[in-house]
């Protein structure tokens, strides 16, 4: 094999030495991923301006001029500056009635805190609005939009010398984010956990690369394993995109009823669901999805009125614990989530894994 695989133009374009790229919620995580050698990018979707503020600052404190990215859900329907108040007298009484229902059939409690759950830059777009100045202020290695094209804050970042991603799940989404001139592509699949589109990754991931030129591509969605990885830049991807795999490793800041949970499940344990946020999310089964899923169930509503309606839940079942109501977003890879091992490790049992495939295939080691 003359050439190392994992030197990607992923790689290239962010000065990094694997292209593994973790999706993350827990700063811990990014700080152990990106000093591997790896890229991460931190969800703050739920934090204030201030919050991600204060955790771009820690980041840098532990990693100094490595690169790192910050990703928000910004999706187009959020509306312009409603409060809270009014957006929850918007959600049918039919909706609200059947959401006591799951709480009565499976005696789900008052939640113990504050509703943190409904402070989200899909909330409201004043609050979307904070989140991305503060990202542009601080002047974050690379932003990630989530869920809705970043195109119009691409101008802004690149003249602060930021990179901008775009996640997409369709090919005709990615044409036009290729268009307005994004860094990287992320071709999601049907197997992610999260936001996720309609198209399998084996079918979305070289559908895009095909149209992708010299932006590198990205390919997410059930990779939780080297093979994975090999079989990703074999698409014709640049790196591959990893969420679910960090919920149960050990600097994860997750509760740990749910790293059992995730370490315990097979793919058939996931569901696709727009009944936690009103958009189309694979999750971990649980009532309420269940519930949801059933022919009685109303239809469910448009981001934000179903995140505000399945907060309670959320919220209740996290505070007290129910094992039996949590859930998490997981991808159709959760199966080779096997154990809380350090970050670090997971990042060099991938390449060791990936590496150990391509041996496989040519009777090589790369150089």
């Amino acid at each position: 094999m003359s050439k190392n695989p994992m030197q990607t133009k992923f790689c290239d374009l962010m000065g990094i030495e694997f292209p593994i790229i973790a999706f993350t919620h827990c700063k811990d995580v990014v700080a152990s991923v990106v000093n591997a050698g790896g890229f991460a990018v931190l969800g703050e979707a739920m934090h204030t301006p201030d919050e991600i503020s204060a955790d771009i600052k820690w980041i840098r404190s532990r990693v100094g001029d490595k690169p790192f990215g910050i990703d928000l859900v910004l999706p187009a329907s959020a509306p312009g500056a409603d409060t809270l108040e009014k957006l929850l007298a918007g959600i049918p009484e039919e909706h609200k009635k059947f959401a006591q229902h799951i709480k009565e059939k499976y005696n789900v409690p008052e939640p113990k805190g504050a509703q943190a759950l409904h402070q989200w830059g899909g909330l409201n777009q004043d609050i979307a609005r904070g989140q991305i100045d503060v990202i542009l202020d601080e002047k974050a290695p690379a932003f990630v939009s989530g869920l809705g094209s970043p195109e119009f804050m691409l101008k802004a970042a690149h003249e602060r010398g930021m990179k901008v991603f775009g996640l997409i799940g369709k090919t005709r989404q990615a044409k036009r984010e290729l268009e307005a001139g994004v860094d990287a592509i992320i071709a999601q699949g049907y197997d992610a956990a999260g936001h996720t589109g309609p198209i399998g990754t084996f079918s979305i991931v070289p559908e895009v690369a095909a149209i992708a030129g010299d932006v590198p591509v990205i390919a997410a969605g059930g990779v939780t394993h080297g093979r994975h990885l090999a079989a990703a830049l074999c698409l014709g991807a640049a790196g591959v995109w990893t969420g679910t795999i960090w919920l149960a490793c050990r600097e994860s800041d997750n509760d740990m009823i749910i790293k059992e949970k995730l370490i315990e499940a097979t793919s058939d344990d996931t569901v696709y669901s727009r009944s936690v946020s009103g958009f189309p999310m694979r999750v971990l089964k649980c009532p309420w999805t269940a519930e949801w899923a059933k022919p009685e169930a109303p239809k469910t509503l448009n981001s934000p009125y179903q995140m505000l309606l399945s907060s309670d839940y959320i919220q209740a079942a996290n505070d007290h614990r129910r094992a039996d109501l949590m859930f998490e977003a997981a991808g159709q890879g959760v199966a080779f989530v096997k154990s809380m091992k350090p970050a670090r490790q997971i990042v060099f049992d991938m390449v060791e894994e990936a590496l150990a495939a391509f041996e496989e295939i040519t009777g090589e080691l790369p150089e």
